[in-house]
């Protein structure tokens, strides 16, 4: 046994364990801390409301990446279904739409985000095809059904909707209360026994097999899951950007896992969760922040979420050599 694993586990050590987002809260202070050097009013309500409304969209989409990586899979086409919810909206809302109209139409959009979940599901957990080829697949399907339905940008949202979105109720961004009710959202699914079998797949399956858990259903249903997240998530994007575009969720993809991996969710699954990933959002959005105020090219960006999840994979592998040679 090396001295390293002989160590006894400390209070902050079990305590990082337990909660692995700790360590981003950590990091997301010192880079708030940074920023606020750069942009001195990055306090005032109306830079928060700003940047709660980039962040928004990410974080409902990563918090079901979350539910999928724990699961032990992941999903490449979470950008594209972004992108299919978008135009079915812009479609179907006109800015003269009433309640009515509205409504029907993020029900078509619903629809289809647990659709494009389903699909992805059927074929990892029925068919058994690897998660990452078959998500990456479906991503070129659902992006060339949103091309299909809308080829040129466009469309609008009724002004009331987007100008609510932008609005700070009660002295607080509408944005805010959002991240009030993902985070209570997974508090209560956290609870239920369908995480707690997600949890148990993406540890050990073959333990939760034979204890009785119904792998391939939890499976298929962390997909349709996040479906549903990329649908609302898709919603958010909507009413900040008021339009339509085909290519809108292109760059969520990479950002979703990013955030996922800056949060503490391990990326073989059984540990994590939607906290970490809102955590994780938050810290990137930062970090892209100070890229922009130390006016480093935008490509740097890209450099930076490659990075991250090369170590997130390197990660484990590093940490046995560096304990061998303890």
């Amino acid at each position: 046994m090396s001295r390293a694993a002989a160590l006894p586990a400390t209070p902050w050590r079990l305590r990082v364990r337990e909660h692995p987002y700790l360590v981003s809260l950590v990091l997301l202070a010192v880079a708030v801390l940074l920023n606020y050097l750069l942009q001195d009013n990055l306090f005032q309500l109306r830079v928060v409301n700003g940047n709660l409304r980039v962040m928004l969209p990410l974080m409902v989409l990563a918090a079901g990446q979350a539910l999928v990586i724990v699961g032990g899979g992941i999903d490449l086409s979470v950008g594209a279904t972004v992108s299919l919810v978008n135009v079915i909206l812009v479609t179907l809302v006109t800015p003269e739409s009433s309640w009515d109209g509205v409504l029907l139409g993020a029900l078509a959009g619903l629809a289809a985000g647990a659709l494009a979940g389903a699909v992805n599901g059927f074929c990892v957990a029925y068919l058994r095809l690897q998660p990452i080829v078959t998500t990456y697949a479906t991503s070129f399907l659902y992006f060339g059904l949103a091309l299909a339905i809308l080829p040129r940008p466009g469309g609008a949202l009724p002004r009331a909707l987007t100008s609510f979105y932008r609005s700070a109720p009660l002295g607080l961004p509408a944005t805010a209360y959002g991240v009030a009710l993902l985070l209570l959202v997974w508090l209560l699914l956290r609870r239920t026994r369908f995480v707690q079998h997600l949890y148990a797949v993406g540890g050990r399956e073959a333990s939760a097999r034979s204890s009785g858990v119904a792998v391939t259903r939890v499976r298929f249903l962390s997909y349709v899951l996040m479906g549903v997240f990329a649908a609302f998530a898709a919603m958010a994007l909507t009413l900040s950007t008021g339009s339509g575009n085909a290519r809108l969720g292109d760059a969520m993809t990479l950002s979703s896992i990013v955030a996922v991996v800056l949060g503490g969710t391990r990326l073989s699954g059984g540990q994590g969760g939607v906290t970490g990933a809102v955590v994780g959002v938050a810290l990137l959005t930062v970090i892209r922040n100070l890229i922009t105020f130390a006016n480093v090219p935008t490509w740097y960006q890209t450099l930076v979420d490659a990075l991250v999840i090369l170590l997130a994979l390197a990660g484990p592998g590093l940490v046995r050599l560096v304990r061998r040679g303890a």
